[in-house]
């Protein structure tokens, strides 16, 4: 049977930790090194929801996207981080989170993402670093879709892939062809896609002025939701703890799910 740090190491070699980025907190968090995993829970986040469905059905190992902490001071039970903690601990559970490492991985979120979003060919639209082996790596792809698409087809198009309640975009009046992705919150990233010469953008936790950037560009842009866009690599990530570990029971959380809402 595999041990959880078998696991990490296994998806360390998949989403190598040296690519993420500074602020980051990736790796295995919590837990016990040499436990035994027959069962493991994956999501994009840890939730309350999330370390209960866990309990629950007998888990032994969360493998989520977002990171459960980024700087703890004290762990105790009287905070919403450290409950989780406390909960996962008492009932002899590990977590190991793989985010901005997973974001830059090849075949992880923004690969994910655009083939969500139809792309072909996919391909790194700016290099944000470079690994020990001097492969270029970074959060962001670009493509191209079979072909031009409205706006207005390629919206219910998207929204169904990513299974979204809601988009907000901008319409530059322009076809859909080339397109530039950042899962996650990715405004910033504008500017290369505009540079490229992209007329579409899909990102997620837009700005005001990245909205108003885009309109003066000339470029469509879209705000698919955080949680939207990068829940894309968790059957990613399920798909690969059962072709490298088959022993062990991998699933999808049932509970945890796109958290904003639109009336």
């Amino acid at each position: 049977m595999a041990t959880v740090g078998e696991i990490f190491r296994s998806l360390a070699e998949f989403a190598p930790v040296e690519r993420k980025m500074d602020f980051d907190n990736v790796g295995f968090l919590v837990g016990f090194e040499n436990a035994i995993v027959e069962r493991a829970l994956v999501a994009l986040d840890i939730t309350d929801d999330v370390v209960g469905e866990a309990i629950e059905t007998g888990a032994q190992l969360i493998v989520s996207h977002h990171p459960l902490f980024f700087q703890l001071k004290s762990v105790t039970d009287t905070d919403r981080i450290g409950r989780k903690v406390t909960a996962l601990l008492k009932h002899g559970i590990s977590a190991i989170c793989m985010h901005t490492n997973l974001d830059a991985a090849s075949g992880g979120v923004n690969d994910a993402l655009a083939k969500a979003a139809g792309l072909e060919d996919a391909e790194i639209l700016h290099a944000e670093g470079e690994d020990s082996s001097g492969q270029k790596y970074s959060c962001n792809r670009v493509g191209r879709l079979p072909r031009p698409m409205r706006m207005r087809e390629y919206l219910p198009f998207l929204k169904e892939r990513l299974g979204a309640n809601g988009l907000r975009y901008h319409d530059a009046g322009r076809e859909v062809s080339l397109v530039a992705v950042v899962g996650g919150s990715g405004g910033g990233e504008l500017e290369h896609a505009i540079r490229y010469g992209c007329d579409t953008f899909i990102t997620s936790d837009i700005k005001y002025d990245t909205f108003l950037a885009a309109k003066e560009a000339g470029v469509n842009l879209i705000d698919a939701d955080h949680f939207c866009t990068e829940n894309v690599v968790v059957p990613v990530l399920e798909r690969l703890l059962k072709e490298r570990f088959p022993e062990v029971l991998s699933t999808i959380s049932k509970r945890h799910c796109q958290t904003a809402q639109f009336y």
